[in-house]
């Protein structure tokens, strides 16, 4: 039996998403995620603590992140966990996980401050892309 990477997250984006334009035509868009959880400590007193994830998007998926990702916007993200290793520039090496995004939804109305085009969704419309798994 094949084994399951599967990774389902809703928050919200900490920066405007990096688009880098390949050779070949891809597109390949990085952006971290921010969910919130909350908890109660020894003195009952409600805690929050926010963990930030590395959402990587491809092709279609990138030109949606392109087009309609803003700071602050709320989305549903679903992938699955990758970890790459690098060489950083003393040659030592180092890992990095995040998330390949297979599909990405925008969830709520425009993010504080985004101004209306004809570009952004409408609020009450739900903008979604799901990405074709690639055969390795």
């Amino acid at each position: 039996m094949a084994g399951v990477n599967k990774v389902i997250l809703v928050g919200n984006l900490g920066k405007d998403p990096e688009v880098r334009h390949l050779e070949g035509g891809n597109s390949v868009a990085h952006f971290t995620l921010a969910t919130n959880e909350y908890y109660k400590d020894k003195q009952g007193a409600r805690v929050e603590r926010t963990e930030w994830h590395n959402i990587s998007a491809w092709r279609g998926l990138a030109e949606l992140a392109e087009k309609y990702l803003k700071k602050g916007t709320q989305v549903y993200v679903e992938g699955k966990l990758r970890t790459r290793q690098y060489q950083d520039k003393d040659q030592q090496t180092r890992y990095i996980t995040e998330i390949i995004a297979e599909e990405i939804s925008l969830l709520g109305g425009r993010p504080t401050g985004a101004v209306s085009s004809a570009a952004s969704p409408a609020a009450e419309e739900s903008v979604s892309l799901r990405q074709e798994p690639e055969l390795d």
